[in-house]
This record gives C-alpha cells, structure tokens and sequence, in this order.
C-alpha cells in the first residue's frame, strides 16, 4: 500500500502558484478550473491534454475512496471491485488510505492518484483544483441514487425542529462537507436557526464523531450525512434508539467516482467500463453500501449543480485554503 504523505497547505499552495507555467494559455473558457486546465466543451470539468505527448498511460493505477474513520476497514471492502479493476484494465492497481480531502486532492493534482472517490462537498475541489472528472455514482437498479442531510440528536432531548437548535451545542463535520456544513448554513436559516450566530459551530472532524458525540452527549446535536449513519448502525457503532432525527433534507448526491483528465482515453473508457460492469451482489463493498447495486454513469455538471448552488451561497471559494480549512 502506499503510504499517506503528511499534507502540507503551504506545499499545496506552491504547487497551485507553479500552475501557470503549464498553463492553458489560448484557453478561452476555463470557469472556475484552474489556470492549467481549460474546458472548451463547457461541461464544467478539465478538458484532456491537446498535446497527446501529455496524456498518461501508468503500469499501475492508484485507487482512493474518500476519508473514513478506519481506513484499513474499507481496503479490504473494496478489495473485490479493485481486483476486478485490475481484470478489466489489465492493470496493477494500488489502494491509497487518504487521511483528509486536501491530501486527497492534492494527490490527484500532482499526479500521483489516477482513480478517486471524493466526498459530496469536495468534489468540486477535485474538479476545479485537480482535474478530477466525475463519471459514477452508486445507486439502486431502477436508478436512484443519493442521500440525506439529517439531523439527530438524543432520544430524550427537548429539541423538536431545526429552530431549537439555538443556543445548543451543535458539530458539524469539516468546512467543506456538503451534509455535515454546507448544506445547513445554507438550509437553516429558512428553518430559524443561522450557523455560527444561533448556535456555535464546533467541528468534530467526521460524520462517524459527530454522530457518536451525539450519542455520548457530548453534542445536542449534529447534522449529518444519511448513508454514514446508516453504515455506523449496521456495524452495530451505535444504538439507533438512543437517537432520534429531528429533520431531513431532500437527496444530494453522494460520493462521485472521478479519474484524472490526463489519462488516455482508452484507459478512461477501460476505468469506466470496470465500473459500470461491476457486480455488487455477494462482495464485501455491496453489505457494506446497503441499498445500492451498481455504479450509474453521471456528470458533475448535472448532479452537482445543486451543491454548486449551496456552495456559492456559502461564498465558497475553490482555492486549497478553502480545502485546507478543516
């Protein structure tokens, strides 16, 4: 396995100010990619290199899913789906435990992960400072796919509704988590309660230590992402009667599976192939996404518009301080 380099916001920051030496210059739309990338599609995500000299063909692919509690736990989970990746590519291929999302990105910019799962928020980090081009989701067989922002706090709490959350001892997750922060200081105050005014934001660094604060009392409440808190009650993590959700969101969508826009596109059509070819049934990695089935082919500039949309209410800004603020 490979090992997790130590992130460094001021090492990202240098690499993002080497970039315009490589970058684009006769691009005419870029958005809000990056200087060395260009979208001349318009499709919201890093164009391939023109130059073929540029694209990359590696012997061995580097795979990473975003950052969990037990990374080790989800190695082995998806050791089926990498065997199989390595089936269809022909491919050697390497899982790579991230231990945040800026290192995670940071790995996909400098070239040195191929493959990425990324959390909802991050992901246009990925896209916007990487180069991360999103092409899958997990979901059900007739399509469904996606999850909730909920809000849990203990059974025997006086809270009833979002409202009464001020004055209460609140986590969220990390700044740039959809669910887990972004999501509800952009929701709330229309259910009568503004993050960081009504109640102090404390981040408990994961959506598994928001939920079990809540359950140890050391947080009123915590808003959270639905599918986490799912997979926390079938490992038996917590007693789901000690909790109770106090409201709910409509669906975002989840984790997206992204490759780097470099690669060549046989590989490219070789990844996705691997991934809309896999078969959940009876694996490890389908007990544990319980209610999912297959990869479902999406785009970032169609799935993500929403969170897009929540994320420039917040005023975000996809800069690495802005990933780095966790």
């Amino acid at each position: 396995m490979l090992k997790e380099t130590v992130f460094s916001t001021t090492l990202f920051a240098a690499l993002m100010l080497a970039a315009p030496a490589l970058a684009q210059d006769n691009c005419e739309n870029r958005g809000a990619l990056d200087k060395q990338y260009c979208d001349a599609d318009g499709d919201l995500v890093a164009d391939a290199p023109t130059d073929e000299s540029k694209l990359r063909d590696p012997d061995t692919l580097v795979f990473a899913y975003t950052p969990v509690e037990d990374p080790a736990i989800y190695e082995d989970i998806w050791e089926p789906f990498i065997s199989h990746l390595e089936e269809v590519t022909g491919k050697d291929v390497q899982f790579f435990a991230v231990q945040s999302n800026s290192a995670e990105v940071e790995a996909l910019r400098s070239g040195r992960l191929h493959i990425a799962g990324f959390s909802t928020g991050p992901t246009p980090f990925a896209v916007n400072l990487a180069g991360a081009v999103p092409f899958a989701i997990m979901g059900a067989d007739d399509g469904q796919f996606g999850y909730k922002l909920q809000v849990y706090t203990q059974a025997d709490s006086d809270i009833k509704e979002v409202a009464d959350l001020a004055g209460k001892r609140v986590a969220h997750t990390s700044p740039t988590s959809n669910s887990g922060n972004q999501a509800p200081r952009a929701l709330f105050p229309d259910l009568g309660v503004v993050p960081d005014e009504d109640y102090e934001v404390t981040y408990s660094g994961s959506h598994d230590q928001s939920m079990l604060g809540v359950v140890a009392g050391d947080y009123d409440a915590a808003p959270v992402a639905s599918e986490v808190v799912d997979r926390m009650a079938e490992r038996g993590l917590y007693d789901p009667s000690e909790v109770r959700i106090v409201w709910e969101s409509d669906p975002f969508p989840t984790t997206s599976y992204t490759y780097a826009h470099d690669l060549t596109p046989e590989l490219k059509d070789k990844i996705e192939e691997a991934f809309f070819s896999f078969d959940f049934t009876g694996t490890a990695l389908g007990e544990e996404f319980s209610g999912v089935s297959k990869f479902i082919p999406i785009t970032y500039k169609d799935q993500w518009k929403v969170i897009r949309q929540i994320q420039k209410a917040n005023g975000v800004e996809y800069t690495p301080e802005g990933l780095a603020a966790e």
